[in-house]
């Protein structure tokens, strides 16, 4: 009961109130009992994933919407509905449960209505599927402005994508190469009882368990044996290819598995620097290093503005890891598919273009700088790589893998494929 209804809660703030599920959330997380944390992350997770599906079809089984006031009850109805189409609980324990979440929500008087919409569902599944799956937005759980966008920049592959964006992530592991070595690890690994891979076109330090597991059950985790980053995270420190006795820099940084990475990847630097505006972010930065044992220059700072924070030498290489939508990484966060807005996409292009012709100044002659985004959209991508060629004649383009050329530079990973997330990058040396 009190699980059902604080998801509820949850999904207000993120849905109605505009804030991210991984600030919503952990808060909630300490409301609920111990054994109830993984159900509370499901029910969140789930509905946000199916979210559009389950609006239409509470629209079709209620003559007018809960509104105002009784807007958490929407989101218990929504819930309800989530757990009765998409998980394995017991169908009566999924409506007594619910509907008992209204005595929390201080919504006794909704209980009735509640439980008929809920067995009324129960009953008409297929033909309230078949309905409002008629519109694509419904169909494929995505807001109809970037079904547009994929459809645009994709039109072979879009409902693959969206499709993708829908599952539950894979776990990834990055093992600590101070430590230990892919292979040596996941013998580790299978001692312990625990299954992992590691894929023909996965990062040389990447294994892929076979299902996702608290960390805390990873051998060494405390000590810093491994770390947990998506395969196509950690091509950004093995194509950045940092050598001894260069500086480095991370832009960008939070929350520091790319700049922890690049410290396990070559000890000899002269220097790393992490740098990322929000200083609160900065403080997962600094738990991964000293949980790793590794040491960086860790500065909260603006990158679209390095002459504020930093007055060193020029740098070797530079990571941008670019703000960016993050569509590639929609399985892991599903919520952005109904924070991010249409306008956002222009505002974080402008953004990334003023960082990308701020950091080039920072680099040598002869340097590398890296552009990595987690989205999945060209005008984030390859269009704003081509922009900055164009604009550039110090600047040369270098391809990464097969196929790319100088009218597409770069190279772009889809969500799902190969098990990971969307991810792209592009690699420019400087003349």
């Amino acid at each position: 009961m009190k699980t059902r209804a604080t998801a509820a809660q949850v999904l207000f703030k993120v849905v109605d109130q505009g804030y991210s599920l991984s600030s919503a959330l952990p808060t909630a997380m300490q409301q609920v009992a111990p054994r109830d944390k993984a159900l509370l992350q499901e029910l969140c997770f789930g509905t946000l994933r199916w979210l559009s599906r389950l609006e239409a079809i509470a629209g079709k089984l209620m003559s007018k919407p809960l509104k105002g006031k009784q807007r958490p009850l929407h989101f218990l109805l929504l819930v309800g509905l989530y757990q009765l189409f998409y998980t394995r609980i017991p169908p009566h324990a999924a409506l007594s449960e619910t509907v008992n979440g209204c005595r929390l929500l201080k919504a006794d008087a909704l209980r009735g209505l509640l439980n008929g919409v809920l067995r009324n569902a129960q009953r008409e599944q297929e033909s309230l599927f078949a309905e409002v799956d008629k519109q694509e937005a419904a169909r494929f759980a995505h807001p109809g402005w970037l079904l547009k966008r994929l459809k645009q920049a994709y039109p072979a592959q879009w409902q693959q994508i969206a499709g993708q964006n829908n599952e539950r992530p894979p776990m990834w592991l990055r093992i600590n190469r101070r430590q230990s070595d892919a292979v040596g690890y996941q013998q580790q690994l299978a001692a312990a009882g625990i299954m992992a891979t590691h894929p023909d076109t996965a990062a040389d330090s990447a294994l892929l368990l076979a299902e996702p597991m608290d960390v805390q059950q990873l051998p060494g985790f405390a000590e810093g044996a491994c770390s947990v980053q998506d395969g196509a995270a950690q091509f950004a420190a093995c194509l950045l290819d940092p050598q001894p006795g260069e500086w480095i820099l991370d832009a960008c940084a939070a929350p520091g598995g790319k700049t922890a990475h690049l410290l396990e990847r070559q000890p000899a630097l002269a220097g790393l620097v992490a740098v990322d505006a929000d200083p609160q972010r900065l403080l997962r930065v600094n738990e991964n290093l000293t949980r790793l044992q590794l040491q960086a220059q860790v500065l909260a700072g603006d990158a679209s503005t390095p002459d504020a924070w930093w007055t060193g030498p020029l740098f070797d290489r530079i990571l941008l890891d670019a703000p960016c939508s993050a569509t590639g990484v929609i399985r892991r966060h599903p919520d952005i598919k109904w924070l991010r807005r249409p306008e956002d996409i222009g505002e974080l292009v402008k953004l990334q273009a003023k960082i990308l012709e701020a950091l080039w100044h920072k680099l040598k002659p002869g340097g590398t700088l890296l552009y990595a985004t987690c989205s999945v959209l060209p005008d984030e991508n390859r269009e704003q790589i081509s922009r900055f060629l164009a604009a550039h004649s110090d600047a040369q383009w270098q391809a990464i893998v097969a196929g790319e050329t100088e009218d597409a530079p770069g190279w772009q990973l889809l969500p799902g494929e190969n098990n990971m997330d969307g991810f792209y990058y592009a690699k420019l040396i400087k003349q």
